[in-house]
């Protein structure tokens, strides 16, 4: 398996109801958990072998960053922020599971308001949120406020859905998955104006210096794993929701058959599924 970033928008995409939602990133921890170790080796590198002790997670869901983080640095504490308290309810649940918390603060706050006092901290990690604000700059420059000097900011951001399909999915009109992206490309740029930006210059501007970037890319071929099936499964059916005013009707259809488990061309049936995903990841350093 390539590497990938831990994925999708936390607690302020409301496309699926909060446990679907909760389900969904866990699922999505589970299977591209191979590119977040990576990820996290890349940042480890950065920060050199027992520099981090106080972490703060921006934009937290239900944990996958957090806990990757506990692991990756035992001597570190993370401070777990997120606006939702129920994303925030289940990371705690799963912290007490695993027996980390005493080294999780959860911790309520609107990531576009006023940033209640959690630094200084060694490490910032955004995983997949910033695109969801309205003001990054503004959030750059509280991330840098929390940090202590010489503190690292990593950030990672997806530049699209995943995909699963295809290109001829074995009913209805071929680049289905295409013409799906391209709907909801149009629909980001209405709703989520600042997804696919130059987040190296924004880094910078917010006084950071950059001191690396990659693109990441994931491939999990097929078949797929029953949890990587049910991933798909669940991304997919959010990707119908977004889209129910954006395809035509018999594109429609034809998902609606794919989200069938009835259906030999449905999802939960087909050999034919793997996951494809590209993510982008900065490293940058507080003066």
């Amino acid at each position: 398996m390539t590497s990938h970033a831990h994925g999708h928008a936390h607690s302020h995409d409301h496309g699926l109801a909060q446990g679907g939602l909760a389900e969904l990133l866990d699922l999505d921890a589970e299977v591209l958990g191979d590119h977040l170790d990576d990820v996290l080796g890349w940042v480890a590198a950065a920060v050199g072998d027992g520099a981090v002790r106080t972490v703060l997670d921006v934009g937290a869901g239900t944990g996958t960053g957090t806990f990757a983080l506990l692991e990756r640095f035992p001597d570190a504490r993370v401070v777990a922020l997120d606006v939702d308290p129920d994303m925030l309810a289940h990371l705690a649940a799963r912290a007490a599971e695993r027996g980390v918390g005493d080294r999780v603060r959860g911790v309520q706050a609107d990531l576009d308001g006023d940033w209640p006092d959690v630094g200084p901290v060694d490490l910032v990690w955004a995983s997949s949120s910033l695109h969801h604000m309205a003001d990054p700059d503004r959030a750059l420059g509280r991330m840098r406020d929390v940090l202590a000097p010489g503190g690292l900011l990593a950030l990672t951001e997806m530049d699209s859905f995943p995909r699963f399909l295809p290109d001829d999915v074995g009913v209805g009109e071929p680049g289905l998955e295409a013409r799906c992206h391209a709907a909801a490309a149009q629909a980001r740029a209405e709703h989520l104006p600042h997804q696919g930006g130059d987040w190296a210059a924004r880094i910078a501007r917010a006084g950071f210096t950059v001191e690396d970037a990659r693109v990441s890319v994931v491939e999990v071929p097929a078949p797929l794993s029953p949890t990587a099936r049910r991933y798909a499964l669940l991304s997919l059916r959010q990707m119908r929701r977004g889209l129910a005013e954006r395809v035509g009707a018999d594109d429609l259809a034809t998902l609606d058959v794919l989200l069938d488990d009835h259906r030999p061309e449905g999802v939960a049936q087909r050999p034919d599924l793997r996951v494809r995903a590209t993510r982008d990841g900065w490293l940058a350093r507080r003066p």
